[in-house]
């Protein structure tokens, strides 16, 4: 019983050779793209790789999240931008963490004097309006 009506020559084994290459390559490139955010993060030691691998196996097959992920993996959220300080805020080491004494951002000072501005306005603005018991 033939199911095809021709022999196959060496043409076609090579084909069917090409084609099975082509399959395992597909996935090997699919597997090595998908693990790539994660590998980086954890070989930069971010403190989400495992959300960043996570990110980019997810956003595999969808490829924005994917993108997402890979600039993610780039991205240390530990990094202060200090010209986007508030007024008066500085930055100190903080010697207490076991991270070797990386900064932190101490803004305490400004908020509380903040606070006392607002609370002083408040108090002024009740101050002015005027005490009506009834209708006007």
């Amino acid at each position: 019983m033939n199911l095809i009506d021709f022999k196959l020559d060496g043409y076609d084994y090579l084909t069917f050779l090409i084609g099975v290459l082509a399959v395992v390559a597909f996935f090997y490139v699919m597997i090595t793209l998908g693990g790539l955010p994660g590998k980086l993060a954890e070989k930069r030691k971010h403190p989400h790789a495992e959300s960043v691998k996570l990110g980019g196996w997810i956003g595999l097959f969808t490829v924005f999240p994917w993108i997402h992920a890979l600039m993610w993996s780039y991205h240390d959220s530990l990094t202060i931008d200090i010209r986007k300080l508030p007024k008066g805020a500085e930055i100190k080491a903080n010697e207490d963490a076991g991270d070797g004494g990386a900064d932190q951002l101490s803004a305490t000072p400004v908020l509380s004097s903040a606070t006392g501005e607002a609370e002083a306005q408040v108090s002024a603005q009740s101050e002015e309006l005027p005490k009506s018991g009834g209708a006007a």
